[in-house]
């Protein structure tokens, strides 16, 4: 283990974990939407306001300073997108969850999505490393004529140095509300060199898995058989058309892979949620 990482086991053990909570919210300001509020607490950041794309939709890139998260941390993020505006946020890179000497490390996210309007959540994967100990949840609250496209991504062990997620724990839970109604929740724990991990109902063996939610637009028959046919060029992902979303799933042996499966949905989802072709982030070229 490299020498940051020994010394996040270090302030784990000590019991001395980082609190950071960060709040966005973004309005419709005539055609323009903006970044209206934006309030930390600790190591979480946002970077100026951003329009790849003109002044309709407005880009976020949410940075974590430490760069890895360790036993103890207990991270918070809280997005409001007001009625009829349309925000996209992103992440610079991969989420590190490091070896924990006992204690949980906890990350948070809600999103709220008002009326009319379209959040994109587009965060780099999460990698934990060997004995990391992650409770991480996401709920999605979405107004009755909101939309929401976003994916998550979880890699287990350090896949490029051949590491295995030989010990600790993850606890995940996944949430989709519409109009104050839960209509989708996953909820997964998953311990380290578990039975678990080899079983083909859960992962078959495989360290990287995800889920893409889109929600809001109507997935007509056409649509989805491209969806599919996206699925069906990547082993291990596949596609399902529920009552109030698509979800697209990821199951193989690289974060990069599942990123681009996703982006590949989104390539051709998009103009049918938003009106508009993809673009993807400049940062995550850089």
């Amino acid at each position: 283990m490299d020498a940051l990482a020994e010394s996040l086991d270090s302030q784990a053990l000590a019991g001395s974990g980082w609190e950071a909570r960060l709040d966005l919210s973004f309005v419709r300001d005539a055609s323009r939407t903006v970044l209206a509020d934006r309030r930390h607490r600790g190591p979480l950041r946002v970077q100026k306001a951003l329009y790849p794309e003109g002044s309709e939709i407005c880009q976020a890139i949410i940075v974590h300073p430490p760069a890895g998260i360790v036993g103890g941390d207990r991270l918070a993020i809280a997005i409001d997108v007001g009625a009829r505006a349309h925000a996209q946020i992103t992440t610079p890179g991969a989420a590190k969850w490091y070896r924990s000497a006992g204690a949980d490390a906890v990350a948070s996210t809600k999103l709220a999505v008002g009326s009319g309007s379209v959040l994109e959540w587009l965060p780099q994967e999460s990698l934990l490393f060997d004995g990391a100990r992650a409770a991480i949840t996401l709920r999605i609250d979405l107004a009755a004529d909101a939309r929401f496209i976003g994916w998550d991504i979880v890699g287990l062990g350090r896949i490029a140095s051949g590491e295995r997620f030989a010990s600790g724990r993850l606890h995940q839970t996944v949430e989709l509300w519409h109009a104050g109604a839960l209509v989708w929740c996953e909820r997964a724990v998953l311990d380290g060199d578990s039975a678990a991990l080899q079983s083909g109902a859960v992962l078959s063996g495989e360290p990287v898995f995800g889920t893409m939610i889109v929600a809001g637009a109507v997935v007509g028959d056409a649509l989805l058989a491209t969806c599919r046919a996206i699925a069906g060029t990547s082993d291990g992902a596949s596609v399902t058309r529920l009552p109030h979303a698509l979800v697209a799933r990821y199951r193989g042996d690289s974060a990069p892979a599942a990123r681009a499966y996703f982006a590949l949905q989104w390539n051709a989802l998009r103009p049918t949620l938003v009106g508009r072709a993809a673009v993807s982030p400049r940062i995550w070229s850089t």
